[in-house]
């Protein structure tokens, strides 16, 4: 479904019309009634309303992610020839990129941070000091000079350290910042910045990503299809429900009960979705964990607004980042992870007026774990299969490496490791993603995924299998 074109309100002295438009990066014109009385003005308002296509922005969130990703990978460049730790340089960029994320969607005070950056571009001294002044102020809330800044903290902001950019990594940080990141695209921010940040996998920032679209041929039918079906059964039933309570005397206590009970089977609808767990043991950098995040969320949202339509309170969703589990072994990609679901979660509370999450703004995502997901060690060094968390569904795409190739990539003693370990269930031959369908498949059989419910439940009974791809 594409979206509406343009979203267009007035007060009466000032009309703002804002893009809306399918793959396009939003834009905003504000026009006072002098602003009709110039040629500009009333031909912005005349292409609204007979050309609204002229008033969309040639870049894509696509494009502006790319970009970003590019310049950030000569930030990280510039840090990794002075000597920075990797990953210490990687936490400190993925600060920024939400510093000028969190600028352009309201969380910081507008404009603050760009201005931080022209301000100071030619002396990276004071830049440093006012960013640390920033930063601390994010960890725990405070005012930055007149300006009341939020608490965000979450594990990203747990301290006011900054790394050193000197001048010329400071214009590149000004050309990024004036990009519109409020339109980055969580679903391939993660991949691209992960490239751009890691050395060994700076050669692929211009190959072929997996897109949205593509992520969403295993989102939809493992994890979302169970839950439209539900829904189906759940709207039927309150539609009755809705009838009866249209229909019962006032001076009763009819109404109040069937009012009740549609209230109750919908609001029980939403808290399952929001009690769904979703699984990707290989999870990179997040972004199957958003788009599914994403999807959970739009269907939370169908719930609420059918809730409306039939006479019921709005209530605020409850999904969120919690209800995602995954494992990643790169530092850098774990780390991207937590960046790409909270960007993507507070992108669409504010696409669909939700507003912000209360503060601290970003929660530590402790169910994101930096491990091996088919390898672990126990007290005494003998290898053990790590344990992952029980969940509804697994999805994701685990790294695939053919037999021939595993020795070469993952050492002599490292597959030996592997291959003892699960030699009674997978051949040598095998290729090193089928070690994550085999654990999704011990899950399943040892119940630790989906969950069984009776028909005495409000919920239903429903089964759900686990797939990786």
């Amino acid at each position: 479904m594409l979206n509406p074109p343009l979203l267009i309100v007035s007060d009466m002295e000032t009309i703002v019309i804002r893009t809306n438009f399918t793959n396009s990066v939003q834009q905003t014109f504000t026009l006072t009634y002098d602003d009709l009385l110039t040629r500009d003005g009333l031909h912005i308002l005349r292409q609204a309303f007979h050309h609204p296509e002229q008033l969309r922005a040639e870049q894509t969130p696509e494009g502006v992610t790319r970009q970003a990703a590019i310049e950030f990978g000569k930030l990280s460049e510039s840090l990794r020839t002075a000597g920075h730790h990797p990953e210490k340089s990687a936490h400190f960029l993925i600060r920024i990129l939400f510093c000028l994320f969190a600028e352009d969607v309201g969380l910081l005070p507008e404009g603050l941070f760009t201005k931080l950056i022209d301000g100071t571009k030619d002396d990276p001294n004071r830049f440093r000091q006012l960013l640390e002044e920033l930063f601390g102020h994010m960890s725990v809330g405070g005012f930055f000079g007149l300006d009341r800044i939020a608490h965000f903290n979450g594990g990203l902001f747990d301290s006011p350290e900054a790394l050193p950019l000197d001048r010329d990594a400071l214009e590149v940080l000004a050309r990024v910042a004036r990009l519109d990141w409020s339109s980055i695209e969580p679903s391939i921010l993660g991949t691209l910045f992960e490239r751009g940040l890691d050395p060994g996998k700076r050669a692929q920032l211009g190959a072929h990503y997996t897109s949205r679209d593509d992520i969403l041929l295993i989102v939809e039918p493992v994890l979302m299809r169970p839950l439209r079906r539900r829904w189906e059964e759940v709207k039927e039933q309150a539609r009755e429900l809705h009838a009866k309570w249209q229909s019962a005397d006032s001076a009763g206590g009819a109404k109040t009960r069937a009012r009740r009970r549609l209230e109750k089977l919908l609001h029980g609808f939403a808290d399952e979705i929001a009690d769904t767990k979703v699984l990707d043991p290989a999870c990179g950098s997040g972004n199957f964990l958003y788009v599914a995040l994403r999807q959970l969320l739009n269907l939370e949202k169908d719930v609420i607004l059918f809730s409306t339509e039939l006479g019921l309170p709005m209530f605020f969703p409850t999904v969120g980042p919690e209800q995602l589990y995954g494992i990643e072994i790169n530092e850098y990609a774990h780390e991207l992870a937590q960046a790409t679901i909270w960007i993507g979660y507070i992108q669409w509370l504010r696409e669909n007026g939700f507003g912000t999450p209360a503060e601290p703004i970003l929660k530590a995502l402790d169910n994101i774990h930096q491990m091996d997901a088919i390898l672990a060690f126990d007290q005494d060094g003998n290898p053990v299969e790590p344990e992952w968390p029980e969940a509804d569904v697994v999805i994701g795409n685990p790294p695939f490496l053919g037999s021939q190739r595993l020795r070469s990539e993952l050492g002599e003693e490292y597959v030996d490791q592997l291959f003892n370990l699960y030699c009674d269930r997978i051949p040598g031959t095998s290729d090193l993603c089928c070690y994550w369908f085999e654990k999704a498949r011990a899950m399943l059989k040892r119940g630790a995924l989906g969950e069984s419910w009776t028909p005495g439940d409000s919920r239903h009974s429903r089964t759900r299998k686990p797939f990786c791809a």
